[in-house]
């Protein structure tokens, strides 16, 4: 479990995405030396869900260019996507739903100073807050972003803060923290 946060600083001129470093199950706690956040190419990523899929869009993924005058929301829900599935499939970790639809991982992107949500049905979100958080410790952290979301700390101090309320009121979330902008 994780916990993975996000944020579009106040100016709109990078993301920043923080997660912890807490490989858990039931009741066990690994820190891990892999990173859950990690850049691949102009792209920052922070994922949960499953580490091979982290490794595989940290180490096979290969983003596709966007194409002149397209718009990037179009682009990460069309070509980007495309390559995810098809890095997805290729690395064998491609897995069916209960109605036998193909279903991946949860993960956050950032790109071109914009934070995007990739949720496990491959749908491509962006939130009109601005800040978006995921893993077990998500909603912990989105309440304090709530909170905070006025004040003038920094987008990184944002992100920090959110971490900590994560890690504080949930057991499956662990420092240490890695950060990563965009």
């Amino acid at each position: 479990m994780t916990c993975i946060v996000g944020i579009v600083d106040k100016d709109h001129k990078k993301v920043i995405i923080g997660g912890d470093s807490a490989a858990s199950s039931d009741v066990s706690i690994t820190l891990r030396i892999d990173s859950k956040v990690f850049s691949n190419g102009d792209f920052i990523f922070g994922c949960t869900s499953s580490y091979r899929m982290l490794q595989l869009l940290r180490y096979s993924f290969k983003p596709p260019k966007i194409k002149k005058n397209k718009d990037i929301f179009e682009y990460m829900c069309t070509d980007f996507i495309e390559e995810v599935r098809n890095c997805f499939t290729k690395g064998g970790y491609i897995q069916k739903n209960d109605g036998g639809d193909d279903s991946g991982g949860n993960f956050l992107v950032g790109y071109k100073n914009r934070l995007f949500y990739i949720g496990d049905d491959f749908q491509v979100g962006e939130s009109l807050d601005f800040f978006e958080a995921i893993g077990c410790g998500a909603n912990f952290a989105l309440g304090s972003l709530y909170a905070i979301q006025g004040s003038t700390h920094s987008a990184k101090a944002k992100v920090l803060i959110a971490l900590g309320a994560a890690e504080y009121y949930n057991g499956n979330v662990k420092a240490p923290f890695i950060f990563l902008e965009t």
